[in-house]
């Protein structure tokens, strides 16, 4: 058993932790900071297991952090792939509607979207072809400064620019936090002393935040996001999304030119039997006792329920996942699609079952808690971790 100071002490190697991490030693250059990651490796679950889509902040209600963080975060992932050598390219997308009930949907994203400071240009069924010859609708936007990226390169290097140190494979067990210090054991024995906490555990960040005592008021209820890679990628030239329901927290099915150059179709949002269930055969009972004893799980399945019967059909019947994606792309069939990595989202529910749809930062004693951080999360990371970072060092002063 080792032992090991710091000033402040961050849980998750994800992008949003490492984020934190770099944003540390800008704001405060000499500071002490150590990263614990369970997993071998950064970037394991959520960060690396996305569309590797650089968000333009368009969904996103004007003035909220999503909204302030898409918008600036874009364009700060753009600068910093460019000075540190990562491929990325702005490509822009569409968002297309292809039903009339979609289109006051359509003009209110239109909306959001100047209010939001975000150029978009407005599109007919010709303009559509113009940009997308195999993409069928009544009318789009065209968003400009979207882009794509492999958010996994961007973690390793912020990882090596950051200066903290990273120590892999060490899953926090314990935590306890006293007046003067936060100390944190680990799998492997390792005891760390810090002045201040950062929990950006992901799907493990209600856990952490019990662990150290709190109660985070929320629990993390895992969404598995299957995905397909398109076997004729030609079809697809850049980036295809559909009309967004607001009354949920995910984009739909969509068509993503991916920075190698094929083409993610995906994904879809159907509820984990594990925090990291990546399949339906990853099934874990004390995980799923855990969520259905949260009365927020039972108050989403009566409201949300034939939502998430749709998703769990698409799920299991790649004929009605083939039919989601025709809606887009007419030309696509059921031997186009071929079975990807899946990912899973870390979505914060309420005790109400109230979805939350921001980011979801909370203090506590020399602690600072992330509690929501899904898309656009890693579009936004560089803002999300100086704001971060700039509560860890309030509480490391206090």
């Amino acid at each position: 058993m080792g032992s090991l100071d710091c000033d402040v002490l961050v849980i998750g190697g994800g992008i949003v932790g490492l984020s934190t991490a770099h944003a540390l030693s800008l704001l405060a250059p000499g500071t002490r900071v150590v990263v614990l990651e369970k997993e071998p490796g950064p970037a394991r679950h959520q960060t690396g297991r996305n569309s590797g889509v650089i968000h333009s902040g368009i969904y996103y209600r004007p003035g909220s952090l999503k909204a302030r963080f898409a918008v600036r975060g874009a364009s700060e992932m753009v600068k910093f792939c460019s000075e540190h050598g990562i491929r990325h390219e702005v490509t822009g997308k569409l968002i297309v509607a292809t039903e009339r009930s979609e289109l006051p949907r359509l003009h209110a994203l239109i909306q959001r979207g100047r209010e939001n400071g975000i150029p978009v240009r407005e599109l007919g069924p010709a303009q559509i072809s113009e940009y997308e010859p195999e993409v069928q609708g009544l009318a789009a936007i065209h968003v400009g400064t979207t882009g794509i990226v492999d958010y996994g390169q961007v973690a390793e290097r912020l990882a090596e620019a950051s200066g903290a140190q990273v120590l892999y494979g060490e899953r926090v067990e314990l935590i306890s936090r006293r007046p003067s210090a936060v100390a944190v054991r680990t799998s492997s024995g390792l005891v760390v002393r810090a002045g201040a906490l950062v929990n950006c555990a992901g799907l493990q960040c209600d856990r952490v935040a019990r662990l150290a005592g709190d109660d985070p008021g929320m629990r993390i209820i895992p969404f598995r996001g299957e995905y397909y890679d398109l076997a004729r990628p030609w079809l697809v030239r850049g980036l295809v999304y559909p009309v967004p329901d607001p009354a949920f927290p995910f984009l739909g099915v969509h068509l993503t030119r991916g920075i190698g150059g094929g083409v993610h179709v995906g994904p879809n949002a159907v509820p984990a039997l594990a925090r990291e269930g990546y399949g339906w055969s990853v099934v874990r009972p004390r995980e799923i006792a855990a969520e259905l004893a949260w009365p927020g799980t039972w108050a989403i399945a009566r409201r949300h329920w034939r939502y998430g019967a749709g998703e769990i059909h698409r799920s299991l019947s790649k004929r009605a996942f083939t039919e989601a994606v025709r809606r887009l792309l007419p030309a696509a069939t059921e031997a186009d699609l071929h079975p990807a990595p899946a990912g899973v989202r870390a979505q914060a529910v309420l005790r109400d079952g109230t979805l939350v749809d921001d980011f979801l930062i909370r203090e506590a004693p020399r602690t600072v808690h992330v509690l929501n951080a899904p898309s656009p999360a890693a579009t936004a990371s560089l803002p999300i971790g100086r704001e971060v970072a700039r509560r860890a060092l309030a509480a490391l002063r206090a």
